[in-house]
């Protein structure tokens, strides 16, 4: 079945929901205006029951259907928080705060679910049960984890659960998934390397922390190309690399670096953290330096259960005609990661068309994908537990 009818009747009423949450950006778990109006539509339109402060500041809602017989209980997740990002849009709905903006399309994953929420309230044709999350913190702050962690899924009884996230580059409304790993784990370090601070024209009376970091960072490139097997995906990267010193005739008695290390595969992440362990310490080291790293463990990869791909990609096939079934991983990471290791589900891609990407200052949703993504959570409900 393609888009509902209702959900295209209801597109402008959504795109209107979308863009006053675009206009009004809240970060991490201080989503409580975000929260609060996603709690008053749920009101209106007659759900069944609404949950609040779970994970702090979540909202869940449940829809049953005509029939409950079934006994099934599929849960749909969208996050609702933006990013401390300085919008360039120059849209109309442009963000009222300074320094947030939705840069990452969750006031897209919120509306969308709020009208599939509507539709679903409206018609009830399934036999189970519906339950509808809204996220707070999925940028940094694992609000999957802490509405996990606060009964989500034993307190709904949630037997699968399913998400979803616009993709800039696929066109509007098409969609993309994959079995296993889908997007990857995300763990942060920071490296210390002291040595012994000097004047820059006697280098041989210093232990010159520039240079030893630098040898540090040059050999971290090597775990990528030399010890992870090649057809396999790691990234690491450096953002951060500062010195101590206050002048060029100084050579610094410390240097601090900061980096993400991304991987599809637990063997992977595990290898990656020893390895730049190792090689931090032994590299500084070897010039008379001591390194200090500190490893923190951030999202788990993305892992998508194989037999909730295939429903969730038979929805979305039914709603768009087709679906890139296969879609190659990516490397950024998703908090949805902790719901998928709690209960067998899936997450999906819908294409955002030919827009700057995710976290760029001039990323905005695309409100024409809406109907396919309301669409998309309406099917995979009535698909899985059908009336007849």
């Amino acid at each position: 079945m393609p888009i509902r009818n209702r959900l295209a009747e209801l597109h402008d009423e959504i795109a209107a929901w979308r863009r006053h949450l675009h206009e009004n950006p809240e970060l991490m778990y201080e989503v409580h205006e975000t929260a609060r109006f996603v709690e008053s539509r749920l009101r209106e339109f007659g759900v069944d029951e609404i949950a609040t402060g779970i994970g702090r500041t979540g909202v869940v809602a449940v829809i049953r259907g005509r029939r409950t017989g079934s006994g099934r209980v599929i849960g749909l997740r969208a996050d609702m928080d933006a990013l401390p990002i300085a919008e360039a849009t120059g849209a109309p709905y442009a963000s009222k705060v300074p320094g947030r903006m939705h840069a990452c399309g969750h006031d897209g994953h919120t509306a969308m679910l709020l009208g599939a929420a509507k539709y679903l309230a409206e018609t009830r044709n399934f036999d189970g049960t519906a339950v509808l999350i809204f996220q707070p913190a999925e940028e940094g702050g694992a609000g999957a984890r802490a509405m996990c962690d606060d009964g989500l899924m034993e307190r709904f009884a949630i037997e699968e659960i399913y998400g979803m996230h616009n993709m800039p580059g696929l066109p509007v409304g098409q969609f993309a998934i994959r079995p296993g790993a889908l997007l990857a784990s995300s763990d942060e370090f920071e490296i210390t390397v002291t040595g012994r601070g000097g004047h820059a024209a006697a280098p041989h009376e210093a232990v010159d922390t520039t240079l030893v970091a630098a040898h540090v960072l040059i050999a971290l490139q090597s775990i990528v190309s030399r010890n992870v097997d090649p057809i396999r995906r790691v990234v690491l990267s450096v953002g951060i690399f500062e010195t101590d010193s206050a002048s060029s005739n100084i050579i610094a008695h410390r240097v601090r670096m900061e980096g993400t290390v991304r991987t599809l595969d637990p063997e992977c992440r595990a290898l990656a953290e020893e390895r730049v362990r190792r090689i931090a310490t032994d590299t500084a080291s070897a010039f008379g330096a001591v390194a200090e790293v500190v490893w923190t463990p951030g999202y788990p990869a993305t892992v998508n259960h194989p037999e909730q791909t295939v429903h969730a990609a038979e929805a979305a096939r039914a709603v768009a005609g087709t679906v890139i079934d296969n879609v190659d991983p990516v490397m950024p990471s998703e908090d949805f990661a902790y719901m998928l290791e709690r209960r067998p589900g899936a997450y999906i891609f819908i294409g955002n068309g030919d827009t700057p990407m995710c976290h760029h200052p001039a990323y905005d949703f695309a409100d024409d994908a809406i109907p396919a993504g309301s669409s998309w959570f309406a099917e995979l409900v009535e698909r899985r537990m059908p009336v007849g």
